[in-house]
């Protein structure tokens, strides 16, 4: 049976991959966009404004809410964290309360990540786990509290924690393959870091498993089977200018080169890729596998 499905940021990578398997599912794709509507299954909305087309939720099963500044498109200065919060905030708020004040049974697949969990070093991760510190962790509590207008009333609700989504050309691949041409691209820091990989075809996989599984609620981890620690995530892509990936990355300064095994030696990674200078590539993660991947693979895996 198709189903009828409203997107936020269905123009970004996950949600324009997602869209299109929608789409030849024979499943039904309303855009929900913030300028003005260039197609027929475009609507209208402002989240910042908190206003929406309400027609968009006419005859809707499921809102996919994916909406957000990006994390890794600019430095983290106070600004461009200000508006990675506010974004997601504002964007989550506007949609459950939209949702809530339709009274309709509309199930809600919300953005999430795995910074949620913050630098937890070898401990294995799960859902029940605690929430982490760092700036990345606050902005998670608040984009999922900003759901509390659905959630407060028994609404349907999940939260996509997604890990580090790979694409070729996009995703957290991008500033990776940037940083291997500058001769950065092997382990960093210790090198033992676990990054919580996925690539974008399992990720819309398991999107798909959680639109046609409501009964999958709260947060749900999207990160790959076995993750891998850094040198092998880095080993997992093509090599750039002939340098094999595992070795420890480096960069020169003059007749000098700094091994990236100490604290104080992280400027030259920092410099390189810049938006992502505070975030991933020092903090480990280490996941239990949720059903919703598990079938993402098993989806992968067939002829």
């Amino acid at each position: 049976m198709s189903l009828t499905i409203a997107i936020t940021g269905a123009s970004g990578l996950i949600g324009g991959a997602l869209s299109c398997e929608l789409r030849k599912r024979g499943d039904t794709v309303r855009a929900l966009v913030r300028r003005d509507p260039r197609a027929e299954h475009e609507f209208r909305w402002d989240p910042q404004a908190g206003t929406i087309d309400e027609q968009v939720l006419d005859g809707v099963d499921v809102v996919i809410n994916l909406a957000g500044a990006g994390v890794g498109e600019h430095r983290w200065n106070t600004e461009h964290k200000t508006e990675i919060l506010r974004s997601r905030v504002g964007a989550t708020r506007t949609i459950s309360t939209a949702i809530r004040e339709r009274g309709a049974e509309i199930r809600l697949v919300n953005g999430s990540a795995v910074g949620f969990y913050g630098d937890r070093g070898e401990e294995c991760l799960s859902e029940e786990s605690p929430a982490g510190t760092g700036f990345l962790a606050e902005v998670v509590r608040a984009w999922e509290g900003a759901a509390e207008p659905l959630a407060s009333i028994g609404g349907n609700v999940a939260f996509t924690r997604f890990g580090l989504v790979m694409a070729g050309s996009g995703g957290a691949l991008a500033p990776l393959l940037k940083a291997t041409k500058f001769g950065l691209g092997g382990p960093l820091g210790s090198g033992r870091q676990f990054w919580p990989i996925i690539s974008l075809r399992d990720t819309v996989a398991a999107l798909i498993h959680l639109i046609e599984h409501p009964e999958v609620t709260g947060p749900v981890n999207l990160v790959g089977v076995d993750p891998p620690r850094q040198p092998g995530a880095a080993a997992g892509r093509r090599p750039v200018r002939r340098r094999d990936p595992r070795q420890p990355a480096r960069a020169a300064r003059g007749a000098a080169q700094f091994w990236f095994r100490s604290p104080r030696h992280h400027r030259a990674w920092r410099t390189s890729l810049g938006p992502w200078s505070p975030l991933t590539p020092l903090a480990t993660w280490r996941y239990a596998v949720c059903a919703a991947t598990v079938h993402a693979n098993r989806c992968r895996r067939k002829p």
